[in-house]
């Protein structure tokens, strides 16, 4: 008797965990995946066939991973990917060519599992280079809460109370609660408008695209799309996953995120990844004390994606009736934590400023030569600066 009652405790705070992970990573990120997706081309349903592929497959990768290995290992899209999609511009080859240019981020990704020195080569692209690429590309993501204050005021401003109050109180569930509060607010439009939503649109459903291979997208959209998924997710999901004692299983899961990434690629996903904040979730003591036990929250947040993949369909057709601005705001707002680490990691050492502050005002700028975006050339930029100039500088 008194062994039963101290198995139950065990078992409900992994499992909480797991649920709550899962929540927190679909939640407070979907709405910057749709936004990506559109901006490269996606038509409303293609874009809700590529969040339902993504969750889909996340749910099965983490499923798989923490079964076979027995460890807390868990997964998502790459949110700072989907940012930098939401940052670019439909490629000359339209949306088939951006869906080529995901299917070879996924090769990318599972090469650099398979091949040594592909990883190494990642590894040493400078670390706050990476990272003012991603600052530069969430700038006009993250100023769109504020923009939204001057067209839709009376809508933004409760969601940014929300999500205000939720970051003093709870900082995890700040960005579900903000966009609890943006669906409220569209709700409400909806009914104030009389507008009627069929229950058929609601159940969500998979396009496939024949991906075409373009020079362009691949170097504008799949190389930087794999760096920053690299550099912002897997390489940090690893040391996330180390902080709390565990050694995460680097190649099986890059095999399993990138031949994902490619699979999902036909049907509108872009990245699948190594989970870096929402992974502290169900590695850390939040998910019990018993460490041996903690990767059930992981089998339980794969359990939760699955369950999430199946009202995906409901939340984009909602999402889609919303007032122009509401949504982006929201999708500012859940990436203003990752800029600033971005922008802090970016600046962090006075040495590399000069390369950063180039990279950063590349990626924002929106420059596009040949076809390709600003996240490519940011990265040539600042390393073109940081050769010429920072090389010779001294090392006190």
């Amino acid at each position: 008797m008194h062994t039963s009652t101290a198995v139950r405790p065990g078992l409900h705070e992994p499992v909480l965990a797991g649920v709550v992970t899962a929540l927190v990573g679909f939640t407070s990120s979907f709405a910057v995946v749709l936004a990506g997706l559109r901006a490269t081309g996606a038509t409303p349903e293609q874009a809700a066939s590529g969040l339902l592929a993504l969750t889909a497959v996340v749910g099965i990768g983490i499923v798989l991973l923490s079964l076979r290995y027995r460890l807390p290992v868990t997964l998502s899209w790459s949110t700072p990917g989907a940012a930098l999609l939401a940052g670019a511009s439909i490629p000359a080859g339209g949306w088939p060519a951006a869906v080529g240019a995901f299917l070879v981020t996924g090769i990318l990704i599972a090469l650099t599992g398979a091949v040594p020195w592909l990883g190494r080569l990642v590894a040493r692209i400078p670390q706050h280079l990476a990272q003012a690429m991603l600052a530069g590309v969430l700038l006009p993501l993250c100023l769109a809460p504020f923009q939204s204050l001057g067209s839709i005021p009376l809508l933004v401003l409760p969601v940014i109370a929300v999500w205000l109050a939720a970051s003093a109180l709870v900082p995890k569930w700040a960005v579900p609660l903000a966009l609890a509060a943006a669906l409220a607010v569209i709700g409400f439009q909806l009914t104030l408008h009389g507008t009627v939503i069929e229950p058929s649109s609601l159940v969500p459903t998979l396009t496939v695209t024949l991906p075409t291979l373009d020079p362009a997208a691949v170097v504008g959209i799949a190389l930087p799309l794999y760096v920053v998924t690299m550099a912002s997710q897997n390489l940090p999901g690893v040391a996330v996953l180390a902080s709390f004692g565990y050694r995460a299983p680097w190649r099986p899961a890059l095999a399993v995120t990138g031949l994902g990434t490619a699979v999902v690629a036909p049907f509108g996903g872009h990245a699948v990844n190594l989970a870096a904040l929402s992974a502290a979730l169900s590695a850390g003591e939040g998910a019990g004390e018993d460490r041996d036990r903690r990767w059930i929250a992981a089998l339980t947040a794969g359990v939760s994606y699955l369950v999430l993949a199946g009202v995906s369909g409901a939340l984009v057709v909602v999402v889609g009736a919303a007032p122009a601005g509401l949504v982006e705001a929201v999708a500012g707002l859940a990436l203003i934590g990752t800029m600033a680490t971005a922008v802090t990691a970016s600046f962090g050492d006075a040495r590399g400023r000069m390369s950063g502050a180039v990279t950063f005002l590349l990626a924002a700028s929106g420059l596009s030569v040949l076809g390709i975006g600003g996240a490519f050339w940011a990265l040539v930029g600042g390393l073109l600066v940081r050769a010429a100039l920072e090389r010779k500088a001294p090392r006190g």
